[in-house]
């Protein structure tokens, strides 16, 4: 059990912060748990072919499932428009050393894997070489669906700050996550320890995250600091509504147009006029005035987050893609061959 004990000026210190480096390893991490690859398969259905062509061996290596995390790859910034690119150059301008006793930290329960032990015995070469890699998966793997993550990450964020507001600070602590638990000013967290850990006036941390379901990391960043990268919540709901050509809704398309069906699709997770535009390719005015429509016809909900507006369907939303959905199947399944 880990004991982390709250003052009142760790809890006026306790910030969100956010790490696409950090979602890029809690991806591979969670790859290698095959028991739990279930809530991510729509992702990975379609993210598989593109894998292939990298060397997804030695990726995992860099951050396998276990008990041991790589401190480098969960670096991350209060800055919400951090960018992977600045990251990995951060990362890059690492001492190699400090790369090399990382990853070999993160196998001390096993043999390092003689992939990455071949890797490693090139210390100077070893943070650019780590920093390509990563790249390279995140143009295939994260990019093309990291608006829906940031949508729900700045979803959590939005909700815990709204529950803090209303329910004062320690409600943000009370649903992070099954292994902790808030008694008084203790946040206890279940997790195995070489031994029972106390923390007095510790300054807190949070990282929500889409990957790491359904597990907690918790990182020592300074002897009176600490960070806890939690899932998310909806992390389901990041990969629903992904285009796929087993059920193109052209019936949908029909009923209200092409642009407000594309719009319904991607609103399963919550975004921006800014944010449907840039993926609609359409000018923000545009998608405006369709948002302003569905929104009229009870297809669409709308709430201020910080300087932005965000949108998400309904369940009436959701059910009329789910019937098309269902008509769009029975007939294909009445085409004779």
């Amino acid at each position: 059990m880990i004991e982390f004990h709250l003052s009142v000026d760790a809890l006026g210190k306790t910030r969100f912060a956010y790490s696409p480096l950090a979602e890029v390893a809690s991806s591979l991490r969670l790859l290698g748990e095959g028991r739990h690859a279930y809530v991510i398969m729509p992702w990975l259905r379609d993210v598989r072919g593109a894998l292939q062509r990298l060397d997804f061996d030695l990726l995992q290596t860099l951050a396998p499932p276990g008990r041991w995390a790589p401190e480098f790859l969960f670096a991350w910034s209060y800055n919400p428009a951090i960018t992977i690119e600045q990251q990995l150059d951060a990362m890059s301008r690492l001492p190699g050393g400090q790369i090399l006793d990382d990853l070999r930290g993160t196998w001390k329960d096993g043999a390092v894997p003689p992939n990455l032990e071949e890797l490693l015995n090139d210390e100077e070469a070893l943070p650019g070489r780590v920093s390509d890699l990563i790249f390279d998966y995140w143009q295939v793997a994260i990019a093309p669906f990291w608006q829906r993550i940031r949508s729900v990450l700045d979803d959590d964020v939005a909700y815990r700050g709204a529950k803090a507001f209303t329910d004062g600070i320690f409600s943000m602590f009370t649903d992070l996550h099954p292994e902790i638990t808030l008694v008084d000013r203790v946040l206890k967290i279940d997790k195995p320890h070489h031994r029972d850990a106390s923390y007095q006036g510790t300054q807190i941390t949070l990282l929500p995250s889409v990957f790491v379901w359904p597990n907690l990391i918790i990182g020592h960043e300074a002897p009176h600091e600490f960070s806890l990268t939690y899932a998310a919540r909806g992390v389901g709901r990041v990969w629903e509504g992904l285009p796929s050509a087993a059920n193109p809704m052209e019936d949908l398309d029909s009923l209200i147009g092409r642009t407000r069906a594309a719009i319904l699709r991607r609103l399963d997770v919550p975004m921006t006029t800014t944010q449907l535009a840039r993926d609609l390719h359409q000018s923000p005015s545009t998608v405006s005035e369709h948002l302003t429509v569905l929104r009229g016809n009870g297809l669409l909900i709308s709430w201020r987050a910080g300087r932005g507006v965000l949108y998400r369907r309904t369940p009436l939303a959701s059910s009329l893609m789910a019937a098309s959905e269902a008509q769009g199947k029975s007939g294909q399944a009445s085409t004779p061959a």
